[in-house]
This record gives C-alpha cells, structure tokens and sequence, in this order.
C-alpha cells in the first residue's frame, strides 16, 4: 500500500471507499451482554465466556477463504463500563510462537491480536488496539477509512495473556469511555474487526470476512454491532507530572573567543486534564505541558530546494487528530499542529497552556484547539495559536462537506489567519468528487512583483484551490486526477505548504490484479505524472513521470519496480551540503527505482530500496537499508542507512551524504525498557543521542529518564575568524514522573 499512498499524493486519499456497499450488506449484529463478572488475567476459565459465541473466522491472507492452519476463537463481549474481547489462539508449533518484542507500542513481526473499533460507526475513523503474546500494549488511531494510522496515540486499556504448550491465550477490556459512541433510543452502533496473525506463516483470520482488495483494518469494511443500555462512567482524567534535570548548552558570546557553556537546573511541574463532557464531547486541557519523553524526529536530508516535512509525535494533539485533517495533496495541509510549540528549527518553546474540544453530534463532526505559548529570548515572542474545525455528512454515510479555521497572533502585533471549505462526495458506483479551498490573511499582505507588486492580493494571490477526482480499489483499475492552485501570498503559518504561487496537474493510474493460484498475492503495472506551472508566466517548473510494476506475496513480502522521468526549471542555485549545489538551468534526467520490503515474521530482515539515474546536471546512487534484528524478545537491534552519492562531473562537485540511524531496544518485561536512538547526519555534520528509559507502574503512569545530546562531528570553524565549535551543542538530561488518577 505504500506505493498506492505515495502516488495518490498523500491527504485526499480516502482508501478504498467502495468498501462500505460490502459492509453494509452485513446489518447488525447483537453483541452479548456478559452476565458475570470476567477476571483480565488471561486464563479465560471465567464462567461468564462460556455465553459468548464465538466470532465466525475466515482467512484473509496468505489464501482469501482458505482453510486455516491454526485453531482460533475470538469472543468479543460487554458490561456497563467496558468492551471486552478473548482469544483462544491454538498453535500446533508452540515452540514458533513469536514474541519478537517487549517494548510498548512497538509491533515486530510477532504473533498478534488484534481489535478495532470504529466507536461512532461514521466508516471513516477508528481505534485499533493490539497485543502479542506476552501482553504488550500496542494502540492507534486510525483515519482516512485506513489510509493513516498514527501509533503516537494511547489509551488507558488492560491486557493479560498466557502461553501454553497448547499455544497462546489473550484478554482485553477496554472502557467504553476511551472508545465515544453515540446513543441513540438506547441503542449504540459500533464498527468492529478482530484479526490473529501468525507471524512465521503470516497466516491472518478476521471477523467479519473482508475480501483483501480492501485493507483489513478500514473502518468502512467492519461489521456493525449493537451494544444496549450503556451507560458508561464519564471521568475526569487527571495527569499532573513533576520534573527534574539539568541543561548545557554552547553559544558563541558576541566578540568571544571561544564557545562558552552555560549549565542550569530545570524543575517543572504541570498537568493534563481530560473529561468525556458527554458520551460523545471530549474536553482536553493542559498546562505548562511539557514533551520531554517525545521521541526525536528521525534525521532526513533535503536534496531539494523544498522544505521537509516532519510528522506530529506529541500526546497532547493525538485524540482524534483525523478530525483536523485538510490537506491538498503532494503533502500541503491547512493545519499541521508541528507548527505549534517548535520554533522552526525544530527545538521547544514552552507551551504555557492549551484547551482541545473533540465533539460528534449526529453528522456533525466539530473539533477545536486553542494553545498559549512562551516568548523565547527576543526572537520569538510569545503566541496565541488556534484552529476550529466543523464537518457534516451529507447526501449519504460516505460523503461530508465542511470548514477550517486557523489563527496565529502574537504578542508583538502580528497576525496569519486562514479559513478553507471542504468536501468528499461520493455520487455514484466507487467514483469520489473532492473539493478543498482556503484563503489567508496577515499582517504582511501584499503581492511582491509584477504590475501590482506592493498591492492588496486578490482572493486569488492569497488562496488555494484544489479537485479531485478518485476511483480508489486494490482490485482492478484505479484512478485519480486533480488539479491544484496556490496563490502568491497564500500563507498558512499553522499548516504546511511545500510550494506557493504554482498550479499543479496529476494524474495517477494503477491496475492489480489478485490471482487466485499464486505466490503473488497482487501485482499489476501503475503510472502516475506530475506537472507543476509558474502562475507568472505559466511556463513548466516541475514534470514527474513514472511507470512502474508492483507486487506483493502471499508470505507477506511486496515491492516495486520503476522507471522515472525528471523535469527541473531552476532559475535560482540551491545548496545541498558541503558546497555541492544545483545551477541554474533546465534538466531532464530519468532514474530506476528498485524496492522490496521482506515479510514481517523472519527475526532478521531488512528493507531494501535503491534509486540510481540522472541528477540534475550529474548523477546519483541513493541507498536506504532498514535492517531489524530481533535477537530475543528482551533485545532489538534496528535502524537506518541512507547513501546518496551524487556526482556532476562537468563542474567537478559532488557530495556523499549519509544518515545512519541505530536504535537500541532493551525490555525487562511489558513494564521496564529501554530505547537508544543514535543518528549520524553527514551534511549537517551532526549527530544526535537520544536515551529514554520508561517504567510503567500501571497504565497512564510512568517514570522516564530521558537523556539528549547532541554533537558536532566537524569542530571546525564555522566561518572564517570563527573559533573552533564545540564536541557538544547542548545536552539535556530529564526525570519525569507522570501519574493518571480519577477525582
């Protein structure tokens, strides 16, 4: 799928949307209302399973229909106050059970169950929790209909297991409260999958049966359940958290002649505030949040004159973040809640508070953030950030129209706002309309060339427009065009826009084809083509073509093989590293993409992908290697390495950049781990350390020790009468404790 979510240009991808005429052929089914109380242990000899059918199973993978290897049951169940869910996963090989990890929130390559629950039914959002054998905690929130997932999100949910010679024994109970559902007349309506994967067969069974032309875990696909008479507790969820450490950090004092450190200790304290207002109104408050334990941002280097794009990993914008999403394709979005809190060089700025309010009522979907944050020195003041967000289904359960509003004020007088209407229409047979527009309005508004330079912008200099056209399926033909404009001055300061002032043209075409009798279980040819046009005088600035042949194996391997056509208009040189650079000029250059990404159940494997062709005026080799070993289940040894060697022999420049990325993962047990992140940055010469020790005594409190350093691996002068930089940029060291507790 990866290929299919890069070339259909990212944020208006809804996966596969012909999936909800298959879902809705199913009605409803009852689930069963326990009559005894269940002990989370993992035995699973609790009377109370004993009244709960268990769920009809079919395979999904490696054979659609075929019949399984393993024994499985599943019964999923509920009281006043939780859902919960057992399984009975039988194994005829106990000793090939995997349990490749024992770090929270982390899957790699083990045995796995799997539950996901769609709480409002809307067939587009949903939470997926996960465990493996030895009761590891995994969850996410899904969005999109499937099209993203993001593992940054977490709730308060129980797990037990147990492994026997007869194979492996699971038990869930998640709080209805954790899951918001609307009632109605005493009836609530909830989309639910259940799935096992067998890692070392890549065996998967799902209930309800879902045909693999669609993903297993979209909410459009799952079968609806009714749950009655549920009246769940609405608590208030209370995390304060206390905070201890000590800074270093280098600078330069003006006329200085050397680099001087300056060390300070750091005492915080603050809280986290969550209440289900009603069954289906989530207010979220914070203050003095602090995001110490986050993980740091994976090193990328930019091989062009657009900026990077890096995702949001912070707790505090996670809970329904799909509700916030409006993006325009080829990575631009209205909102994009990275802007909030980091200055642009990716470091804090305090967040002094934030309120967030995630409502559904009825159709209507609406969702707000308001954030306070610091001034930092005197060149960032201090700011007021907030953005609403209102969507209504229309014309049917699968189609929505709706708005975004965004604004940025600062203590010094500026101001960015932004407003945009959008929607997803779905008309007839799997054909999807979407429409999206915004305009932008600050405190720097005036067109910056041409016969109207200095003026106020039309609605055209200062919006955004986009269409598209969609036929998603991973059987058969799929389809989409669009058409993107951006204005001049159209400035979202709390989104992200890789390009301004262009038009962009796409058309993307993919066809798969599922054999029946085969090791393949997809493959099929593709193409996809990019034009990007000045608005000034409409001359070509970007083209993009590529054809390529996917495939994807019943074992569960998969990659693809392409062909690339470049087309670059620079008018203005921009720098790749250490003197290497890009001139001015007009290029063609075409590339061969090779990709192969292993099956996830071997304990050593590796994702291979290498890009070689054409560069500009030169030439470049680009080599990523992301090996994973699994060396016991208290151990994993992973990372990452990025070779780009680029060559332009007629000027007689060239430049090597290398990421590496190691990452160390030790675990005791489900409750004690640790995790070592290192990454080189050769372009940047920089290279980064980052430790974080977690002890979890329950769910929702933890203790963290998290260590942060980072290193210049070129001490040398950074300009000419400079003095030499420092081994160490800063270094941070932190202990935090957390604790979630109910008034």
């Amino acid at each position: 799928m990866r290929r299919v979510g890069w070339a259909a240009g990212g944020g208006a991808l809804l996966a596969m949307l012909s999936a909800p005429a298959a879902a809705q052929g199913r009605g409803e089914l009852e689930l069963p209302r326990l009559t005894a109380p269940v002990r989370v242990d993992g035995v699973l000899d609790d009377s109370a399973w004993a009244g709960v059918p268990a769920l009809p199973l079919t395979m999904y993978a490696p054979r659609f229909g075929g019949a399984p290897v393993e024994r499985t049951e599943i019964r999923v169940a509920y009281d006043d106050e939780y859902l919960y869910a057992a399984g009975w996963f039988y194994d005829s090989r106990p000793d090939g059970i995997r349990v490749n990890s024992l770090y929270r929130d982390r899957w790699s390559g083990d045995d796995t169950f799997a539950l996901f629950v769609d709480g409002f039914n809307d067939n587009e959002n949903a939470l997926w929790f996960y465990t493996n054998p030895a009761g590891v905690r995994m969850d996410e929130s899904i969005s999109g209909d499937g099209r993203t997932s993001n593992s940054s999100w977490n709730a308060v949910w129980d797990v037990a297991t147990r492994v026997t010679g007869a194979g492996w024994f699971a038990e869930m109970r998640i709080p209805l409260s954790s899951l918001g559902f609307q009632e109605r007349d005493g009836r609530v309506v909830m989309g639910l999958t259940v799935t096992r994967l067998v890692a070392r067969s890549s065996e998967r069974v799902t209930f309800p049966a879902i045909d693999p032309r669609y993903e297993f875990r979209q909410p459009s696909v799952m079968q609806d359940v009714v749950l009655r008479g549920v009246r769940p507790r609405r608590p208030v969820y209370v995390t304060p958290y206390a905070l201890g450490g000590m800074d270093r950090t280098a600078a330069l004092p003006p006329g200085g002649a050397a680099y001087a450190s300056r060390q300070h200790a750091v005492r915080e304290v603050g809280a986290d505030l969550r209440y289900d207002v009603t069954d289906n109104l989530h207010l979220d408050l914070s203050a003095n949040t602090d995001f110490a334990q986050v993980e740091a941002d994976d090193e990328q280097v930019n091989l062009t004159r657009f900026p990077l794009f890096f995702p949001e990993k912070r707790q505090f914008f996670q809970e329904r973040a799909g509700v916030f999403e409006f993006d325009f394709g080829s990575g631009g979005r209205l909102f994009h809640s990275r802007r909030i809190g980091l200055a642009p060089d990716r470091t804090p700025i305090r967040m002094l508070g934030g309120a967030r309010v995630v409502a559904r009522a009825g159709a209507w979907d609406v969702a707000a953030l308001d954030v306070q944050t610091a001034r930092r020195g005197d060149e960032i003041p201090s700011e007021n950030l907030g953005v609403v967000r209102v969507r209504r289904r229309v014309l049917n359960p699968y189609s929505y129209a709706g708005g975004m509003v965004t604004s940025r004020a600062t203590a010094d007088g500026g101001y960015n706002a932004a407003a945009g209407l959008d929607a997803s229409l779905r008309f007839f047979g799997t054909d999807y309309l979407t429409l999206r527009g915004a305009a932008t309005f600050d405190d720097a508004d005036t067109v910056a060339g041409g016969a109207g330079a200095g003026a106020r912008p039309g609605l055209a200099d200062r919006g955004q427009l986009y269409a598209q056209w969609q036929r998603p399926s991973s059987r058969g033909l799929t389809y989409t065009f669009s058409l993107q404009r951006i204005g001049e001055v159209y400035r979202p300061e709390l989104g992200f826009l890789p390009r301004s002032d262009v038009t962009r043209l796409s058309l993307f075409s993919e066809y798969a084809v599922l054999p029946e009798h085969s090791r393949l279980r997809s493959h099929g040819p593709g193409a996809i083509a990019f034009y990007w046009l000045r608005n000034a005088d409409r001359s070509l600035e970007t083209y993009y073509m590529a054809y390529w042949w996917s495939y994807a194996f019943r074992s569960g391997g998969r990659g693809w093989v392409e062909v690339i056509h470049n087309y670059e208009d620079v008018r203005e040189a921009f720098t790749l590293g250490k003197g290497a650079a890009v001139e001015p000029g007009v290029f063609h250059f075409p590339e061969l993409w090779f990709n192969f990404q292993p099956p996830p159940g071997p304990l050593l494997r590796t994702e291979v992908d290498l890009r070689a062709g054409q560069f500009y005026d030169g030439w470049r080799t680009q080599l990523t290697l992301d090996p994973t070993w699994n060396l016991s289940r208290h151990l994993e040894v992973g990372g990452s390495y990025q070779l780009n060697r680029i060559r332009f022999p007629d000027r007689d420049a060239a430049l090597d950049a290398h990421v590496v990325r190691l990452r160390v993962g030790v675990a005791a047990n489900a409750r004690l781990s640790a995790v070592a992140l290192t990454q080189l940055n050769s372009v940047d010469e920089r290279a980064g350390v980052n430790l974080r020790v977690r002890y979890n005594f329950r769910e929702g409190s933890d203790l963290w020790l998290v260590y942060d350093e980072g290193l210049n691996t070129d001490r040398s002068a950074a300009d000419a009468g400079e003095p030499p930089r420092p081994r160490s940029d800063a270094r941070f060291l932190r202990v935090k404790l957390t604790h979630t507790f109910v008034p």
